[in-house]
């Protein structure tokens, strides 16, 4: 059987949540009309649907604990810091999260606590404690963002690093227009996020878009799927990665990057920026998850 993220473009046209996460046809190149494509871009496969919302909150919880793995894979750990968010949608209140202090490698979907909006664990597995700046950080963006089913945070080695530059990200690489203006830099840092304010400031901050720079902190992104919301955050790394060398080379030789043009980073930016291809891009990771952990984070 097929994992859940590979269904076909026929059973998304039965998608009922279009306008969380529109079906959409990829752009041709710019100034190429459709009759003259030779190649006609397919549309992308959407997530499944429910009629019964507690199928579904098993159904997604089994998809944060292997998000969970594949951040662990990619060593995006650091120690207890980091943790992904999933809106409850039995109780959109509530969220689930990663309790504090279980390796991301090692979570199962029995393992998760769920968590209310005044910050009290109301169920979940044998570990109950609940990481405060994840409280704070990602109870205040779900509370700001009903768009949002999913949050990521970690202290990734290349987002951290280019995130102590304090600026934004170049448009100097096809995977770098996924972020086309839509992506905040959160100009300050006073220590570990344990207040409330500083939760509501980033999320502020974050406002509409689906990423944001922590300066001196870290990476955070957002999806109306585990899919995206896990998607952005890699690719985001490694664009940050690229940025880092690219500067240094270009640096090292008295020169700068080539940028890319707007009219170009916004086009690309249709066609690889969407909410349905963030969903669609993170496929690959998480089949080979599965194929790799086999049955145990669905426990």
């Amino acid at each position: 059987m097929a994992p859940p993220s590979a269904i076909s473009p026929e059973r998304a046209e039965n998608h009922q949540n279009g306008d969380e996460i529109p079906t959409a046809e990829v752009p041709h190149e710019l100034g190429i009309s459709e009759s003259k494509a030779k190649v006609q871009m397919p549309k992308f496969p959407q997530p499944p649907t429910f009629a019964d919302k507690y199928a579904e909150r098993d159904y997604l919880k089994g998809r944060l604990a292997a998000a969970f793995r594949i951040f662990g894979k990619y060593g995006y750990d650091e120690g207890v810091a980091g943790h992904i968010t999933l809106r409850d949608p039995v109780r959109p209140d509530t969220f689930w999260v990663n309790p504090f202090g279980v390796a991301f490698s090692l979570i199962k979907k029995s393992d998760l606590i769920q968590v209310d909006h005044d910050g009290n664990v109301i169920d979940g597995g044998e570990v109950r404690l609940l990481n405060s700046a994840a409280f704070m950080i990602h109870g205040a963006i779900h509370q700001n963002r009903p768009d949002v089913l999913c949050a990521a945070h970690s202290h990734s080695i290349y987002g951290r690093s280019f995130c102590s530059l304090g600026r934004k990200l170049d448009m100097i690489t096809q995977d770098s227009c996924s972020f086309y203006n839509d992506l905040a830099l959160y100009e300050s840092f006073n220590g570990i996020v344990l207040a409330e304010k500083e939760g509501k400031d980033i999320a502020a901050c974050l406002g509409n878009k689906k990423a944001a720079l922590l300066q001196n902190h870290g990476l955070l992104t957002v999806g109306g799927t585990i899919e995206a919301a896990v998607f952005w955050f890699i690719s985001l790394e490694k664009c940050c990665q690229a940025q880092l060398l690219a500067d240094a080379a270009a640096g090292g030789r008295g020169h700068e990057t080539a940028k890319i043009h707007d009219d170009h980073a916004a086009f690309t930016y249709k066609t690889i920026g969407s909410p349905a291809a963030g969903f669609f891009s993170a496929k690959p990771q998480f089949d080979i998850i599965e194929k790799e952990c086999g049955p145990d984070y669905m426990q």
